[in-house]
Formats: C-alpha cells, sequence, structure tokens
C-alpha cells in the first residue's frame, strides 16, 4: 500500500534543512508520497530508514522485462483493480505455443503465421508479443533446434518451458541476450535454478500447485535476490484461472503482500481443448488479470478479437485517442487533390481517411488537434473555429500544397462555414457530407478542380 505524506513524516530527521529544496520535511514528506522527489533528494536521512521507506514506497506489484530492445514485453506494476479507478498501464502479453515435437515444417509454418499477425487500429499495431516454445520431446537436442530456429527468423522473446532444468537453463544460454522468461521454476527445482537465474539474469517463470507453493518459491527467489518473477498458480480450467488470478491481484494490492506481489502468466492452451473455449478463456483471462496469456490459436480469426479486446482493456479511459497534427496525404495526392479537413479525434480520422481511400480518390486530409475531441465539440469549445483552421493553414502551408483553392468540411459543422469563409476569404468553403460513409459518393459526384 503507498504510505501518505504524514507517514513518512515521522520517519524523517526533522531537521528543515531545506537542502532537499523544500522549504520543510513536511513539504518534502508530501512531495515524495506523490513522486515529485526522491528519497535521495534527503541527505540527512538514516540509511536504515532509507531502505525500509525505499521498501515500504515500492510498487505493490513487480515490473517484470522479458526480452530485450524494442520488443521487449513489460508487465507487472499495477496498480488498481478495476480500470475504472484509474487506469491499466502494461497489457498482458500474448504468446503462441510451440512445441518441439511439431514437424520441421509445420514450425516454420506456424513461425511465419504468428509473424503475420499484426494488425493497424486507431494509429495502433496490435500483435503476439512472445513465443512460448516448449520442450515436450525431452530431448535438449531438439529442443535447442527449436530455440535456436526460433531465435534466427524471428525478434520475439522468448518463454523457455521445460520440466529439465539442465535442458532449460542450456536452451536460456543460447538466446540469453534476448532475455527469456524461464519456466517453470517449481519447489523441486528452485534452488538449482537461483544460481543460473542469477547469472544469466533472467526472469523466472514460478509454477506452484497452490499458492502456498507459489509463496515458498517467490519467497526463496526474493532472498536470493533474484527480483523478476512472473507467477503461474496452476489453473486448470478457466473458473479455476479466474478465481487465482483475482486472489493473486488482491493480495498485492489490497493488502500489500509482497510474495505474491508479481504480474502472473496462464495457459488456457492447457485448459481447452476447442478453439472457441480457448479464446473465450484466454479474453477472460485478460480482463481478470493475467499478465501473459499462452495460447496455442493463430488464426487470425482469433487472435484478432483477442488482440482488439486487450487494446480497449489498456487504452487510459482518462486521455482521448488521438492521432498528430498534420497535413495527411491519402494516395499520393497531386496539385489537384480535393482538401478536406477534421479533428485529430482518432476515430473521426480513421474513418474519414478510410472513407477517402474507398472514393479511389487522392487527396489532403488536414487534421487539425482539437485535443481529441470530435467535429462539434470542438467547435462549441472553440478549439475548431474558423480563426483556428486559418492558423493551421498558415501553419503547414496548405495554400502551396495545390493549385485551387476549395476547402471541404464536415457537413455538421455548417456554421463553420461562415466563419471560414471571414477568415479565408479567397477560398471557396465546401459544405461536406454529414455522414463519413457518404464521403465517397460526395467526392465522386461533387469534386471537380
Amino acid at each position: 500500500m503507498a504510505l501518505k505524506g504524514a507517514e513518512i513524516m515521522k520517519m524523517l530527521p526533522k531537521t528543515n534543512c531545506k537542502e532537499c529544496g523544500c522549504a520543510t520535511c513536511f513539504a518534502f514528506a508530501m512531495k515524495l508520497a506523490t513522486g515529485g522527489v526522491k528519497l535521495d533528494d534527503c541527505p540527512y536521512i538514516d540509511p536504515e530508514v532509507k531502505a525500509e521507506l525505499e521498501g515500504a514506497m515500492a510498487p505493490p506489484m513487480k515490473l517484470v522485462t522479458i526480452g530485450a530492445g524494442q520488443n521487449a514485453m513489460v508487465i507487472g506494476e499495477e496498480e488498481v483493480m478495476f480500470r475504472h479507478e484509474k487506469t491499466f498501464f502494461h497489457e498482458p502479453g500474448i504468446a503462441v505455443l510451440i512445441s518441439d515435437k511439431e514437424s520441421e515444417p509445420d514450425i516454420d509454418e506456424k513461425l511465419a503465421r504468428v509473424k503475420d499477425l499484426r494488425f493497424e487500429r486507431i494509429g495502433n499495431v496490435l500483435k503476439v508479443n512472445l513465443l512460448a516454445l516448449s520442450n515436450d520431446s525431452g530431448d535438449g537436442g531438439t529442443f535447442e533446434t527449436l530455440v535456436k530456429k526460433a531465435y534466427e527468423t524471428t525478434d520475439f522473446p522468448f518463454i523457455l518451458i521445460s520440466e529439465d532444468t539442465d535442458i532449460l537453463f542450456s536452451a536460456a544460454a543460447m538466446c540469453a541476450d534476448r532475455r527469456p522468461l524461464v519456466y517453470p521454476v517449481t519447489n523441486e527445482n528452485v534452488s538449482a535454478s537461483i544460481p543460473k537465474l542469477k547469472e544469466l539474469g533472467l526472469p523466472a517463470g514460478v509454477k506452484g500447485e497452490s499458492l502456498d507453493e507459489v509463496i515458498a518459491v517467490t519467497s526463496q527467489l526474493k532472498d536470493a535476490g533474484v527480483e523478476e518473477c512472473v507467477i503461474d498458480p496452476g489453473s486448470r480450467n478457466m473458473l479455476d484461472g479466474i478465481r487465482d488470478q483475482t486472489l493473486i491481484r488482491r493480495a498485492a494490492l489490497k493488502k500489500g503482500f509482497r510474495p505474491l506481489g508479481y504480474p502472473t502468466m496462464t495457459f488456457p492452451c492447457f485448459m481447452c481443448r476447442d478453439k472457441y473455449e480457448e479464446a473465450l478463456a484466454a479474453s477472460a483471462l485478460m480482463t481478470k488479470y493475467a499478465g501473459i496469456v499462452v495460447t496455442s490459436l493463430t488464426e487470425k480469426e482469433f487472435i484478432f478479437p483477442l488482440l482488439v479486446h486487450r487494446f480497449n482493456i489498456y487504452s487510459d479511459p482518462r486521455r482521448p485517442m488521438t492521432v498528430e497534427e498534420k497535413v495527411y496525404e491519402v494516395s499520393q495526392p497531386d496539385e489537384n487533390s480535393p482538401i478536406l479537413i477534421s479533428t485529430n479525434y482518432a476515430l473521426d480520422f480513421f474513418i474519414v481517411s478510410g472513407a477517402i481511400e474507398e472514393a479511389n480518390i487522392p487527396a489532403f486530409l488536414c487534421i487539425k488537434d482539437t485535443g481529441g475531441i470530435g467535429v462539434l465539440a470542438a467547435w462549441t469549445s472553440g478549439k475548431f473555429t474558423g480563426e483556428a483552421i486559418a492558423e493551421f493553414f498558415k501553419k503547414y502551408d496548405v495554400e502551396n500544397k495545390v493549385k485551387h483553392k476549395k476547402l471541404i468540411i464536415p457537413g455538421v459543422a455548417k456554421k463553420l462555414k461562415d466563419e471560414l469563409e471571414e477568415e479565408l476569404p479567397s477560398w471557396e468553403i465546401l459544405l461536406g457530407p454529414s455522414e463519413a460513409s457518404d464521403i465517397p459518393k460526395f467526392l465522386s459526384e461533387e469534386w471537380k478542380v
């Protein structure tokens, strides 16, 4: 649980020295509680008190990084049980399971298919995040062949799965620079795993047959200095999974119970035999509250809905979805192409740009920053007015992009037409359709240079 300023104040030296940049120790404590200053800014705090405060102020759920570079998957450090309380921060990773018992052609096909599972939605790229490589054959050489192939042909982070600890860490050493998650670390192999985890600097995938077993393993890893863990409570079905995920999340966030203060992973691929049931389980477990979901699904018709579902849950409800303010070129326009204008509300942009593409008439689409609100709301709030659009035209030199002077505005903004005719007197202001779906018909019938 986060400490309050008054609680922090009790542990400070109370010198009011001002060397931290604050007028009093109380002011420092209040800023520290909200992240406005750092604990190191206090020059006189006792080292033991500092260590105690650092532990007490640490996030209730550990941040864990799997992979390296731009493809690294970061999970954990969540702060709330419910999205409407604040927001969820780090979306769960979706991992596709590949077994070393599969044939080489099947493995090649699956790797190619997973690489192709990328979709764009409202300016965001939705994709699978990890490969879960499983040593089902029990043979070290076969498993290393699979890991080597995945390493050389993809840039995904890995979850390495093997019941044989020697095989597991031998494969992990091959791709340690990609920082794989090694799984499972259990009560039986934790002592043997700790030196290798520390040597390679890798996160541990902890598995227990019960939460008591999980707690025993994470506590031992913590005491040994292994900080990054991902918990699998061993749930056998979707209902048990939701129960276990909720218990872990609540224990970490509400009770501040550190041994369960880690992100989690779950395996709907082992819970369900039917693909539809597996997709349903994956969806439910992403909602409550898996950090990683391992699935055997690779078909677009199953993966795409999961990606969209995840995107909707982990988009910040406090912040509107927006696109960059600029003049977008749709389908390579030229000096004779029409100019349209809209707001930077992401949904508006993609609907309008999609309608222009459907019309098969290249165009310039001017996107004005309105703080992510739509046309009418932006107009009434003074963010999408004739004056604001005139300033936009000047800023982006719109006039010199075409040889005509015709601007198409959204049909719902009729009053904007009068404003623009005053602000841009040399331009002809055309009132476009009220619905974006009518843009193709409007351009094909009405647009003439």
